[in-house]
């Protein structure tokens, strides 16, 4: 097993370059394939997960193994439908327990072929492509993972009849379904919001374009997590190619953390490029309460820095968690008992820390959980004490120099 020992910084001042969104990436490989275009899109991120997506849209094996990539499999489920050919989609051992049955039904609703090669409701998937799939509508639970509904919304404008789709109950995770809808739209598909819970996309093809993919702030939220911890009163970091006005979600992170003490102020670099600072303030809050149904992905990011701060947390919205790269609710809950934390997970959706702390591991070996945000969420542990991460590799899934980042802002890592 691979471990990294990680040791703090007393000084913490640095400006990164931060991996490309994955999660625009993603999209941008698939719709650009589906407008067939000739030109890829610009600044496409260099990790896992999006380097199966780019392997699969340009090899087109018989048998596409994902690995462990969630999104690819989702969205090129959806893709192979509509595409010529036949096909496999299969990943790793986890990856073959992750459901997507709810995917299928409706792909299979709107005529898609797709079979199981093996327990229903869960990859492998056998895929017959066929470009004249009809449409029509269809009705969604807004409740499950935004991925489904994003791989049906992008093949849409494909469809003969294009599609009118009604998600009912709570719609989670929206600001991932507005980044679909906005995508769309640069590639002139037409797709619009009726009212709070229909989507209609007429079947109006893709036109290529240029298109250059923007900065993640989902990895950003780990350095606003190291600047809240540290012991730096002057810490500083500044993360070029990002922007306030973004398409993703997680860019709330800069909000959520002036409750706990990171200012962020938007810039341009002298070659005109747009950039944020990161820097200290005084904490402003002596108790977090955040509903995460819009940003998922941040719940690890926050829920460590609450509890390094002293600062009792109650996080909801966590629904979507349990059925990531790990549960991660669980996961989440788990590594925390090593800092002396009794986290009550509350019915499944929520997690709360009432501020109670027993004592505490020293030097701690966190375990990732085959997830990468397990990783970076506690690696920021090692600015109040040295913290050994184990299979420290997840990081390449969405930022593979995360290591080698932290190690230019001081921090010794070292293997062992």
């Amino acid at each position: 097993m691979n471990y990294l020992d990680i040791h703090p910084t007393e000084r913490l001042r640095v400006s990164l370059t931060l991996p490309a969104s994955k999660s625009i990436s993603n999209r941008a490989l698939l719709i650009n394939a589906l407008s067939h275009s000739e030109d890829a899109p610009q600044n496409v991120s260099d990790c896992d997960d999006t380097r199966v997506m780019v392997a699969a849209l340009r090899n087109m094996p018989d048998v596409i193994d994902i690995g462990a990539a969630g999104t690819a499999m989702r969205f090129l489920t959806a893709y192979l439908s509509v595409t010529p050919g036949v096909h496999t989609i299969t990943g790793t051992e986890r990856m073959r327990h992750r459901p997507i049955g709810i995917l299928v039904d409706a792909l299979r609703r709107l005529g898609a072929s797709v079979d199981y090669k093996g327990e229903a409701g869960f990859p492998p998937l056998r895929i017959v492509g066929n470009p004249q799939l009809r449409g029509g509508e269809l009705e969604l639970a807004g409740d499950v993972s935004s991925q489904y509904i994003s791989a049906l919304l992008m093949i849409a404008p494909t469809l003969s009849e294009g599609l009118r789709l009604r998600l009912t109950g709570n719609i989670v995770s929206r600001p991932y379904l507005d980044m679909t809808v906005a995508m769309m739209r640069e590639f002139c598909a037409r797709v619009e919001w009726e009212g709070e819970d229909m989507l209609r996309v007429d079947p109006v093809p893709y036109q290529p374009r240029t298109y250059t993919i923007e900065n993640d702030w989902s990895a950003a939220s780990y350095w606003y997590e190291m600047v809240a911890l540290s012991l730096d009163a002057q810490a500083e970091v500044i993360l070029p190619g990002l922007h306030l006005d973004s398409l993703q979600g997680d860019w709330r992170v800069s909000e959520i953390f002036a409750e706990l003490g990171v200012a962020t102020e938007c810039f341009r670099l002298p070659d005109g490029t747009e950039a944020v600072r990161l820097s200290k303030r005084e904490v402003k809050t002596d108790r977090l309460s955040l509903d995460m149904t819009r940003q998922p992905d941040l719940a690890q990011t926050m829920a460590v820095t609450a509890a390094m701060l002293d600062i009792p947390f109650t996080l909801s919205g966590l629904r979507t968690l349990r059925i990531k790269e790990t549960d991660r609710i669980a996961a989440l809950c788990n590594e925390l008992q090593h800092l002396g934390l009794d986290i009550e997970d509350k019915g499944g959706d929520s997690i709360e820390w009432t501020g109670i702390r027993d004592r505490a591991t020293r030097h701690p070996v966190i375990s990732t959980y085959e997830d990468h945000r397990m990783a970076m969420a506690f690696a920021p542990l090692a600015l109040k004490a040295p913290v050994c991460i184990n299979h420290p590799e997840v990081v390449r899934k969405s930022y593979p120099h995360f290591w080698s980042d932290m190690r230019c802002a001081g921090f010794r890592v070292e293997s062992k």
